[in-house]
């Protein structure tokens, strides 16, 4: 489900109790506050029992339905390989993939909601065990090099990274802050005149998580105004040619994401999670772009290694994710892991925003509308009035580690560079 998913809503059951299913086939779909995905079944067998019902909510690791293996289909064996020295190898080696079944000569195996979306070919419950305890990313496993057979990660593997771990990633989500003693005022309503709307799952899930951040980060938001006519008007010529030549939209949230990690490498402490009184700073650059689904709710995409794309790569990126969202297509690791994150306000005619910080981040960059304007500008003749494309960018902080002087410089460095726009650039 991703490593940030604690908890998902078994949507469907595709199959009942007494059903037979094949390998991967699709047995239940389930969602999260951010997506909705299909399970397939981890064997070939018949279904035995289902645990949950419909609209039931259940952590990451239940058990949600017993399968007996068809033996016939599972009763090919691993070939023999050497023994080895250790008690320690010899679990390892014995044991099943994660996410697979364990049941062998027709006993009943139990179906889980994993936590994991590596290569489960190379983890045994063993190594899955040890990572879920030290908080590691599925990034960080996925880096260890493994020294079984076939490159699987053994015990010994994980014990050495460990060993030689800088720091610890914190992988949970945070406890949400202890609610307020004071009563809310009450609300008056007149039954059959107003309307009353039950939140969705998603919408839950979001308001908690605003409310988390303004709990935990102490907010503070500045604003720039900045002159962004060269963009404008070289985006404005080259868009029709950038489409034929390279079958992509040109719009400008991968120049804004451009801008950005541009930004982030100069001034590389917005870029960090706070963990209780340690700093994580991030090496990659992953630029999360706020967008709106077609049910009203927000989910943040993200755009990974943005500092590692050129404009060309960044538009499909962001075209291709865009797309996804409006299609309710997003997979899990689309949605996970981003350390900065962009809101383009401007796209509702929004003239600046004071957007929330996205946990655990501890920045966010608002983009307001872009209006043409009378300015006055500096040119060789002196001071002149011209009619200007202008823009606003408001950068909300988390004034616990990033002081004003850190996020004032930041902003100030993102709207340099949309406002150096090489008119000249190639398409």
């Amino acid at each position: 489900m991703g490593e940030s998913i604690s908890e998902a809503t078994i949507l469907n059951w595709l199959k009942n109790v007494g059903d037979a299913i094949e390998e991967d086939e699709t047995i239940v779909e389930v969602a999260t506050d951010k997506v909705d995905s299909e399970v397939p079944a981890p064997c070939t067998g018949v279904i035995a029992e289902l645990l949950f019902q419909p609209n039931d909510v259940v952590e990451v690791g239940q058990v949600i339905a017993i399968i007996t293996a068809d033996t016939a289909s599972n009763s090919k064996e691993p070939e023999e390989s050497q023994k080895h020295s250790s008690d320690e190898q010899k679990r390892d080696k014995a044991s099943p993939p994660l996410g697979e079944m364990s049941a062998k000569n027709g006993q009943r195996g139990q179906f889980k909601l994993e936590g994991s979306s590596v290569n489960d070919s190379f983890l045994s419950p063993l190594v899955v065990s040890i990572a879920q305890k030290e908080n590691l990313t599925i990034e960080e496993v996925q880096s260890i090099s493994g020294s079984g057979d076939g490159g699987r990660i053994r015990k010994s593997d994980i014990m050495h990274y460990l060993k030689n771990r800088k720091y610890a990633l914190p992988s949970k989500p945070q406890p949400v802050a202890p609610k307020s003693s004071y009563n809310a005022p009450p609300i008056s309503y007149v039954e059959g005149k107003d309307r009353i709307v039950e939140m969705d799952r998603m919408r839950t899930m979001i308001a908690d998580h605003m409310v988390y951040s303004k709990h935990t980060s102490p907010h503070v938001t500045s604003y720039i105004e900045v002159d962004v006519t060269d963009m404008v008007n070289w985006r404005n010529k080259a868009k029709h040619e950038f489409l034929e030549k390279h079958g992509e939209k040109l719009t400008f949230t991968p120049i804004f994401v451009e801008a950005v990690a541009k930004a982030i490498q100069e001034y590389p402490l917005i870029n960090v999670s706070v963990d209780g009184k340690k700093i994580i700073v991030h090496k990659d650059i992953n630029v999360g772009m706020a967008t709106a689904l077609p049910s009203g709710n927000l989910i943040v995409p993200v755009v990974r290694n943005a500092d590692e794309k050129n404009l060309l790569g960044l538009a499909k990126n962001v075209n291709h994710l865009a797309n996804s969202a409006r299609n309710n297509a997003l997979k899990p690791d689309e949605i996970g892991g981003s350390t900065f994150t962009i809101s383009n306000v401007g796209t509702f005619g929004s003239l600046m925003g004071t957007p929330i910080i996205n946990q655990p981040e501890v920045a966010i960059l608002a983009l307001g509308i872009i209006k043409k304007r009378p300015e006055v500008i500096t040119t060789e003749k002196g001071d002149e009035i011209a009619i200007r494309s202008m823009m606003y960018l408001s950068l909300s902080f988390d004034h616990r580690v990033v002081d004003g002087f850190l996020g004032g410089s930041f902003l100030r460095k993102v709207g340099d560079e949309l406002e150096a726009f090489d008119i000249n650039r190639e398409i």
